[in-house]
C-alpha cells in the first residue's frame, strides 16, 4: 500500500454552530473514498453525513468482497441497497458526492461523482479528475446577496433554500448534474480515469471544503497542495484554507455557502 495522509476537519452548520463533519473517508488496502454529505435543508430526512456513512459502508463492503468489478457497478449497486433499505426515492433523499481511488500492481483508477476531486501526479504533471456540473447550475442570488456585504443569518438561510427550490429540479437529470442520491444509474455519469500505476507518483483527493482553496480562493495549485501535504502533512492545507477564510468572515469576497464548510483531504504516496 502507498504512504498516506488523512486530515478531516468539521465546519459549522448553516447556523454557524459546531456539528460533526457530514464528510467520510475510508481507508482499504487498496482503495480510499471520500465522500461528501450534501448539507440538508429539510429536516424530514436524514442528514448528508448518515447518508454518506452508510453509503460508504455500503461501497467499502462492495470493494472488499469484489474488488475486480467496475467501480461504478460497485457506486450503482451501493446507492440501490441505502435507497431501499432507507425506502428513499428521488427527490425525497439525502444525497453526497463520490470520490474512489484504487490501485493493483498494473494501474490507478479514479471515479468521481459531483465536486470532490481526485488529483493524479505523473510525470507530465497533474491529471484532474473533477466534476464541475454542479458549478454550471443556476443557484439563485445567495451568491450575489453575499457579495453586496448582507453576509449571514436568517435571510441568508432562506436565499439557500429558494437555490435549492431551482436546483433540485435539475439532480441526476441530463443537462443538470449527477450525485449519490436514490438514482442508481447516476454512478454511470462518474467521471473515470485510469492511468499506469508506475508513473503515478502521488493522489490527492478531497471535499470542496478543501478543493475550494484552489478552484475558487487562488490559494495554491495542486502541486502546491501535495508539496504542503507531503512536507506538513494535510492538516496543514485544511489550516490554510480555515486561515483564509476566517479574513472573509462574511463571504463578501468568497461568496459560499457557509463560513466553513467540512474539510477532508487524502494524500496517497506513490513515490
Amino acid at each position: 500500500m502507498p504512504g498516506f495522509g488523512v486530515a478531516e476537519q468539521a465546519g459549522v452548520g448553516l447556523d454557524g454552530r459546531a456539528r460533526p463533519s457530514e464528510d467520510v473517508v475510508i481507508v482499504l488496502p487498496e482503495a480510499v473514498i471520500l465522500l461528501d454529505g450534501a448539507t440538508s435543508l429539510r429536516p424530514d430526512l436524514p442528514s448528508g453525513g448518515a447518508y454518506a456513512t452508510e453509503l460508504g459502508a455500503q461501497l467499502a463492503a462492495r470493494l472488499t468482497a469484489a474488488p475486480e468489478l467496475d467501480l461504478a457497478d460497485l457506486l450503482a449497486g451501493a446507492i440501490r441497497s441505502v435507497a431501499r433499505h432507507n425506502r428513499f426515492t428521488p427527490g425525497h433523499s439525502p444525497a453526497s458526492t463520490v470520490a474512489i481511488a484504487r490501485w493493483d500492481e498494473a494501474k490507478v483508477e479514479a471515479l468521481v461523482l459531483a465536486d470532490s476531486p481526485v488529483v493524479a501526479f505523473l510525470p507530465d504533471g497533474p491529471h484532474v479528475v473533477s466534476d464541475d456540473r454542479l458549478r454550471t447550475v443556476p443557484r439563485g442570488d445567495y451568491r450575489d446577496r453575499l457579495r453586496s456585504g448582507e453576509g449571514y443569518g436568517d435571510d441568508h438561510v432562506a436565499a439557500l433554500r429558494s437555490s435549492a427550490e431551482r436546483v433540485q429540479p435539475l439532480r441526476n437529470r441530463d443537462g443538470g448534474f449527477w450525485v449519490a442520491e436514490a438514482v442508481p444509474a447516476a454512478a454511470y455519469q462518474a467521471v473515470r480515469a485510469v492511468w499506469p500505476r508506475a508513473e503515478v507518483t502521488a493522489v490527492l483527493m478531497a471535499s470542496d471544503g478543501v478543493s475550494c482553496g484552489v478552484e475558487d480562493y487562488g490559494l495554491f495549485d495542486w502541486p502546491g497542495v501535495r508539496d504542503l501535504a507531503a512536507a506538513d502533512g494535510p492538516q496543514a492545507v485544511l489550516d490554510a484554507v480555515r486561515a483564509a477564510e476566517l479574513t472573509d468572515p462574511d463571504g463578501a469576497r468568497w461568496p459560499r455557502p457557509k463560513p466553513h464548510d467540512d474539510q477532508a483531504l487524502v494524500y496517497l504516496d506513490f513515490g
